[in-house]
């Protein structure tokens, strides 16, 4: 399955190692295509999520194991 996810609540990131501490804290992101709220622990092994950061500009992508 493939998400790609946007900072929720306002937050934003100037760079990727923020998002990640963000991602690894367990705090949520939102799903573009669903606008449903997913987190590390929500996360399924096989996922890959694309992180849109940077006022939408940066793409980070990650596979979970």
């Amino acid at each position: 399955m493939d998400l790609t996810v946007t900072p929720s609540y306002g937050r934003d990131y100037t760079s990727v190692e923020k998002l990640m501490a963000d991602w690894n804290a367990n705090k949520d992101f939102t799903c573009v295509n669903g606008h449903t709220q997913i987190n590390k622990q929500d996360a399924q092994p096989g996922m890959t999520i694309r992180f849109r950061y940077a006022k939408l500009k940066k793409v980070h992508v990650i596979t979970i194991k």
